[in-house]
């Protein structure tokens, strides 16, 4: 990977051999790895058994749930701030098992749809929930930094399973909390 990332330290116009450089495709490399270590990762090991029978029947949410994510057509960063909801069907997760997920699926090339998406169903899967719902807001650099140069705009993406995408009044009522401060 280093000697890829020196191919384009050259093409942008940078002497590679240049102090302050010398390193940099070391470190990128280093951080690529650990900006998509989602891949390294799976669910049943960050599952670790966190799974617990317990007869709660009505919404569990985690918000606000920071990630990054590396935008595949770019490959620039976004950050997301993530709201995760389930309606228990017998077993209840680790409340940290919610952000862990957010995070693994993060940490991989991306698009903010395909994210939402990938949470929402891991967790639907791993629990078989009376219903999952998955709200997530985003800034993009590569909305910022280039292209239509709009750095405050922010990308709502929403996945909804089960109680949350059939009744309008559970969907509501996770909206209004995954919004609420």
């Amino acid at each position: 990977m280093t000697a890829a990332i020196n191919t384009i330290i050259e093409c942008v116009g940078e002497d590679p051999t240049r102090n302050g450089i010398t390193k940099t495709p070391e470190r990128y490399a280093k951080a690529m790895l650990f900006f998509t270590k989602g891949y390294q990762e799976n669910l049943y090991d960050i599952l670790n058994n966190a799974v617990f029978e317990e007869s709660h029947e009505d919404s569990v949410m985690v918000k606000d749930i920071v990630t990054f994510s590396l935008c595949e057509h770019h490959l620039v960063p976004f950050q997301n701030k993530i709201a995760i909801a389930y309606i228990p069907n017998r077993n209840v997760i680790g409340l940290s098992k919610l952000a862990r997920i957010a995070e693994m699926y993060s940490q991989r090339l991306q698009v903010q749809e395909r994210l939402t998406k990938q949470i929402a169903i891991a967790i639907n899967d791993l629990l078989q929930p009376q219903g999952v719902a998955v709200l997530i807001e985003s800034s993009h650099q590569c909305m910022s930094m280039r292209g239509v140069q709009k750095p405050d705009s922010k990308t709502i993406t929403s996945f909804t399973i089960g109680k949350f995408k059939e009744d309008r009044d559970t969907r509501r009522e996770f909206f209004d909390l995954a919004r609420s401060r």
